[in-house]
C-alpha cells in the first residue's frame, strides 16, 4: 500500500513542523510550501530535525500567487492538505491590513480554487482560529462553534472569510473541507513577537543579567492558551473523520497576561512587577479581552491535550534557559 501524501502550506511555521514531525511519525510522505525569506539560514530552522526527510519536497510558494499553488499541488498530488500559512500576527494585521487580507483572508480561496481544479478527491484542513468571535461570549462564558462571529481586528476579519468561503466550497462542490478553529497555542518554536514567548525569553534574559525590563501592552487580557504539538494532532483527527465538519480546539481553561507573568518570574525566582513595564504601543486599537473554547465536539472524535498551561510554559521556559547558558 502506497504512503499517504500530506502538503503543508506554512511547514516551517511553529503548527507546520510539529504537524510535519507528527505526520511523518506516521509514515506519510510530506510535501510542503514556504514564502521565500530574504535570511535563508532562518528559513527552515524549525525542520532541522526531520530537514532531511522533506529533500525535494519543499517549494517556495504563496497563498498569493496561484500559480504558485497550483504548480505545488500537481507536483505533490496529496491526499491531505493543510492550509496554515498567514500573516498571523494580529497586532501587525493593524499594520498591514491589506496584506492580511490578501494573504489571511483571499489566500484560502486561491488554494481552494486549485483543489477544486486540479485535486477535488483531497481532504483539506483550513487552519481558523478563534480571533474570528472577537468579544462574542455564550452566556456560560465560553466560545464554541456556535458562537457568532464578531472580529476585532483585521487578522480576525480574514479568518472569518477564509472559514466561511471554506464551507462554501465544500457545500457547493463537495469538497472535503474541514474547519479547525484553533485557540491560542504556543511552544519554543513560537515567534518572540507573540506574548507567550516574549515574556519566557525576556524574563530568562533578566535572570541571566541580559536584559532589565520586559515591556508589553494588556496585562488583564485572558486567553485559552494550549501546546501547538497537541493541536497539530486535532488537525489531522479532524481530516480522518468521514464527513468534514468545523471545530473547536481548545483547552477550555483561560488566564490573564497577568497570570502568565507572574507564573514565569516566579518560577525563576523574580518579583515580575520591578521588571515589566507597559507600553502603549503593545495595545490594539481594537481590544479583544476574553477567550475560552469548548472543545467537547473535538473531544468526542477521541481528542485531549497533554499538556497543561504550566507544563507548556515550563518548557518554554527551559528552552530558553539553554538556549542562554
Amino acid at each position: 500500500m502506497s504512503k499517504k501524501v500530506a502538503l503543508i502550506l506554512g511547514i516551517n511555521g511553529q503548527d507546520g513542523s510539529y504537524l510535519a514531525e507528527f505526520l511523518l511519525e506516521k509514515k506519510y510522505e510530506v510535501w510542503g510550501g514556504i514564502k521565500r525569506n530574504s535570511v535563508a539560514e532562518n528559513q527552515t530552522s524549525r525542520l532541522d530535525s526531520i530537514y532531511s526527510q522533506l529533500m525535494g519536497k519543499l517549494q517556495y510558494a504563496d497563498l498569493t500567487d496561484l500559480a504558485s499553488l497550483i504548480s505545488l499541488i500537481q507536483q505533490s498530488q496529496p491526499d491531505e492538505i493543510y492550509n496554515l500559512a498567514a500573516q498571523s500576527h494580529v497586532r501587525i494585521s493593524f499594520d498591514q491590513p491589506i496584506y492580511t487580507t490578501l494573504a489571511t483572508g483571499l489566500g484560502v480561496l486561491n488554494l481552494l480554487e486549485a483543489i477544486r481544479l486540479i485535486k477535488p478527491d483531497v481532504k483539506f484542513y483550513q487552519a481558523s482560529s478563534s480571533e474570528m468571535f472577537g468579544n462574542c461570549i455564550d452566556s456560560d462564558g465560553f466560545q464554541r462553534e456556535s458562537t457568532p462571529m464578531n472580529p476585532v481586528s483585521p487578522y480576525g476579519c480574514a479568518k472569518v472569510y477564509g472559514y466561511n468561503i471554506t464551507r462554501n466550497y465544500r457545500n457547493s462542490y463537495n469538497l472535503f473541507a474541514a474547519n479547525g478553529i484553533l485557540f491560542n497555542h504556543e511552544s519554543p518554536r513560537r515567534g518572540t513577537n507573540f506574548v507567550t514567548n516574549k515574556v519566557a525569553k525576556e524574563a530568562v534574559k533578566i535572570k541571566k543579567g541580559l536584559s532589565k525590563e520586559l515591556k508589553l501592552g494588556n496585562l488583564h487580557a485572558t486567553r485559552d492558551w494550549g501546546h501547538a504539538k497537541d493541536y497539530a494532532k486535532a488537525m489531522w483527527l479532524i481530516l480522518q473523520q468521514k464527513t468534514p465538519d468545523d471545530y473547536v480546539c481548545a483547552t477550555g481553561i483561560s488566564y490573564s497576561v497577568k497570570d502568565l507573568v507572574e507564573y514565569t518570574f516566579s518560577k525563576l525566582g523574580l518579583d515580575w512587577e520591578k521588571y515589566v513595564k507597559i507600553d502603549q504601543k503593545y495595545f490594539r486599537p481594537e481590544e479583544l479581552e476574553d477567550l475560552k473554547g469548548d472543545s467537547s465536539k473535538l473531544r468526542k472524535l477521541g481528542w485531549k491535550p497533554e499538556y497543561t498551561f504550566q507544563t507548556m510554559m515550563d518548557e518554554m521556559i527551559e528552552y530558553w534557559l539553554n538556549k542562554y547558558k
